[in-house]
């Protein structure tokens, strides 16, 4: 289904969410010495106490580890979408985990070079020490803290010789656990590693019990002891940020995208895309440094005041879009906040903040400010058929596109007009008017505040759609999301919604009600008067060129012929489940590009062939250029009010 992957190990999170003073928080596992009453669970804490007894690691380092890894949680057989298992995350990045997460990589023939750091393998290390096989590593808590236990014992001992009692002698063995070839990085995890151990926490798991880490304020590491795993020691990196923002800069994980010269190498940043993190400010900016994460972003910006953490420079590519060519031409921008809460997260501050860097952004790439090239992670495209039904969905409804197109100039134009057909539209209801009403389970809802499927009403940033012009008709079902049967109100079914700043040619107009060419059918939604739309014009629109279907495509590489000899080109195929129907017209959202790869070597591949990005239905899709025709849609509506 559609859900919305968790791309973040959410290691600081605990399972039931709380509603503070002033809005929704989520606590994260709480720091204490101890608290009367608590009960740990026994088995989970007995599993910590006899792993270090086995390996003679202080059972506070062991335990203060894991609650940096994973929260002392385990989540069966599934990974993190890092590639991490169990509470000592155990990584195991497969090709098929790269091709179908953030990075997107499908279709490339160099999948295997981008899975190989071994910082996205420490599974197997684990098996070799302990001698039993990697799926019982995997899928049981038991073995898996065995196997983190004997993965730092065996670096402690190539460090120190030995393993000592003293919990401070640990270090540099938990900065090598790290596994981050830079000094800065592994030295930030292992402070946190030994924070925690100094403050104590309590955490429940998965279970619902709780697990302690009794507090030691007199603990001083030896801190010292990172100068002995001879790491890089990297330049520091000025961020790139306009000079008015709180602005600090934190290296993602290396392994979470590739290192590039962008623009300069010939490869355009022309798009910025929205997220949220799904998780607060600090625990984003930890998992996102954290350098077996396989996912990574260039900005953070924390909810309370619109401050700024850098992660990568603009000129690298971040895999977190979920789609690798989105992710060679762009910029992402995380957000402290949660897509199932809507508006809450969202203050003016953060908009603010966000505004100003993309504005700074913008100009410095030279990138248009509309809806076209800003966009959010819930409007990029699925790069094949298989992914497309689980792309993410955030920043969600909550996102008041309006507003923050207005901090940027560059609001919506044109009247509130009723539309004639063939004309353009823009998607523009009043965003805290436009109250729907959304389904919200407990898989969409990480902060555990949703313990059962609720409707609620939400200002939102869409328009519903139905298969004909009437309220009580079915909602128009995406045929990525629904083969069969009708679309829903739940929030993450993006299949049937029409976003604002989204532009879509008219099929009809009966009465109050608008049809537009959506995903290759008419979708209907109500617009009394053009309420909730702007007309639009010097728009290009898109039809097909003869009467045969047009294919679409999620990517957009090179031919295969194009690619040098013994360079493994990038292969692409035609979404199955989408197509422009001839007499169907849809609306260009930017001018026809070439065709281009990138391979970590420094590589640019660039076709001979262009593509359109296309507003295809929620979110964007790609069609060869010589496959259809380009007018420009006129201004020729029809006047009806003021």
């Amino acid at each position: 289904m559609h859900k919305r992957k968790n791309r973040l190990r959410l290691s600081a999170v605990i399972a039931a969410g709380t509603l503070a003073a002033g809005g929704l928080a989520t606590l994260p596992f709480t720091a204490l010495a101890g608290t009367p009453g608590d009960t740990a669970d026994a088995s989970r804490q007995r599993d910590f106490t006899s792993a270090a007894a086995e390996y003679h690691i202080p059972v506070s380092v062991l335990l203060g580890l894991a609650y940096q890894e994973s929260g002392w949680q385990s989540h069966g057989q599934l990974p993190s979408t890092d590639g991490g298992f169990g509470p000592m995350h155990l990584t195991d990045v497969t090709p098929a985990m790269m091709a179908g997460g953030d990075a997107g990589a499908t279709g490339r023939a160099d999948l295997d070079t981008l899975t190989a750091k071994p910082a996205l393998h420490t599974l197997k290390t684990a098996a070799q020490l302990t001698g039993l096989p990697t799926h019982i590593l995997r899928d049981d808590p038991t073995a898996n803290i065995r196997g983190g236990a004997a993965l730092l014992a065996s670096y402690q001992r190539e460090l120190t010789g030995s393993t000592p009692t003293d919990a401070a002698q640990w270090y540099g063995a938990v900065a090598r656990y790290s596994q981050s070839p830079q000094k800065q990085a592994a030295a930030r995890f292992a402070n946190r590693v030994f924070a925690t151990i100094h403050d104590g926490a309590t955490g429940v798991t998965e279970t619902g019990r709780r697990v302690r880490l009794n507090a030691a304020p007199s603990l001083r590491p030896a801190t010292t002891q990172i100068d002995r795993l001879h790491l890089k020691t990297s330049a520091t990196t000025a961020t790139e940020c306009p000079a008015s923002l709180d602005c600090t800069f934190v290296p993602g994980s290396a392994a979470g995208g590739q290192v590039s010269d962008r623009p300069t190498n010939g490869i355009r940043i022309d798009t910025i895309v929205i997220h949220d993190l799904e998780t607060t400010y600090d625990a984003g900016v930890n998992t996102l440094a954290d350098p077996k994460n396989s996912v990574s972003t260039h900005y953070v910006m924390r909810s309370s005041d619109g401050a700024i953490t850098q992660m990568v420079p603009t000129k690298n590519i971040a895999f977190h879009a979920g789609n690798y060519s989105t992710n060679l031409h762009s910029i992402g921008i995380e957000h402290e906040g949660y897509a199932a809460h809507g508006a809450t997260w969202y203050t003016e501050a953060q908009y603010e903040a966000t505004a100003d860097l993309v504005k700074y952004l913008a100009a410095r790439y030279a990138i248009p400010l509309d809806r076209q090239h800003v966009l959010g992670h819930d409007n990029v495209a699925g790069p094949n058929s298989s992914l497309v039904s689980g792309m993410h969905w955030d920043p969600g409804n909550g996102w008041d596109w309006d507003h923050f197109m207005r901090l940027l100039g560059h609001p919506a134009t044109g009247p509130h007009t009723t539309p004639t057909t063939g004309s353009v539209v823009t998607i523009d209801p009043s965003f805290a008017d436009n109250l729907q009403t959304v389904t919200i389970c407990p898989a969409d809802d990480p902060t555990g505040a949703t313990p059962t499927c609720t409707d609620t009403q939400q200002a939102s940033n869409f328009l519903p759609l139905h298969t004909a012009p009437a309220p009580d008709a079915p909602l128009f079902a995406d045929q990525a999301i629904h083969p069969t049967g009708p679309g829903t109100d739940r929030i993450n079914d993006w299949g049937g919604t029409a976003q604002t700043g989204q532009q879509f040619v008219v099929a009809d107009v009966r009465g109050d009600w608008t049809a537009i060419w959506y995903s290759g059918a008419e979708a209907w939604f109500h617009n009394p008067g053009g309420k909730n739309t702007r007309c639009a014009y010097g728009v290009k629109i898109i039809k097909t060129a003869t009467t045969t279907p047009v294919a679409l495509y999620g990517s957009s590489y090179p031919d295969a012929s194009e690619y040098p000899a013994g360079l493994g080109a990038s292969t692409q195929a035609p979404l199955s489940m989408y197509t422009i129907p001839a007499g169907q017209a849809y609306v260009a959202t930017r001018p026809p590009t070439a065709t281009d790869d990138y391979f970590t070597s420094g590589t640019v591949v660039t076709g001979a062939r262009k593509m359109y990005t296309i507003q295809y239905n929620h979110r964007v899709t790609l069609v060869y250029a010589d496959a259809v025709t380009a007018t420009t849609a006129t201004h020729h509506w029809e006047d009806t009010t003021d």
